[in-house]
């Protein structure tokens, strides 16, 4: 019989790194690219509203269905609750930062795409906010898009930012309806999972 030490097994060749689900990296880069467009977009329309359309009548689209102007506004999206802008700031910023420090848990596309769209809305409204008059904090965003009227009677004034906004909220609330987690599993399957085990110790 041989004293010599039997070699000791191999670890497995792929195994998960810590802090990453499953082995998967998280969705970070998806988010800020999707942030990224939506902010291009909304700056980009806006800088060139202001150019174009300051001080001229709305341009009628689609047979009226659409109108271009260009307002002001001090509010929340949507032209909510005019005069509180220093108050919809700080929201904007604690929703920025909450969602930069989510990212670093997101491994869901669907989420990822979420919070991206949200975040590219509220950085666009938010810069608008910090840079254009009367001042910092107290910016007026520009909206732009009327819905049937030329000046949001129908429907509140809004701009690229907002709709990026609102879309990222109703594809969280589906995701959330489905289940969905951050990390891209479901809570019914954890749920369903967790189910042999618990019986197993009560048994």
């Amino acid at each position: 019989m041989s004293d010599q030490p039997e070699p000791s097994t191999p670890p497995p060749a792929h195994l998960p790194a810590a802090g990453t689900a499953s082995g998967r990296s998280p969705r970070t880069r998806l988010l800020a690219g999707v942030a990224a467009a939506v902010f291009a977009v909304d700056l980009v329309s806006k800088l060139v509203v202001v150019a174009v359309l300051s001080g001229r009548p709305p341009l009628r689209l689609l047979g009226g269905a659409v109108y271009l102007t260009e307002a002001r506004n001090t509010g929340a999206a949507f032209s909510f609750a005019e005069g509180a802008t220093v108050l919809f700031t700080l929201i904007a910023v604690v929703v920025v930062i909450v969602i930069v420090r989510a990212s670093r848990r997101l491994f869901s596309t669907g989420w990822a795409v979420t919070l991206g769209l949200v975040l590219g809305g509220a950085v666009g409204n938010l810069s608008d906010r910090v840079f254009r008059d009367p001042g910092f904090l107290r910016g007026g965003v520009v909206d732009f898009i009327s819905l049937f009227d030329p000046y949001g009677r129908v429907w509140p004034i809004f701009n690229a930012a907002d709709s990026a906004i609102v879309c990222g909220g109703v594809l969280g609330a589906l995701l959330a309806f489905r289940g969905v987690e951050f990390d891209g599993s479901r809570s019914r399957d954890r749920d369903r999972d967790a189910e042999p085990g618990d019986g197993a110790a009560t048994g």
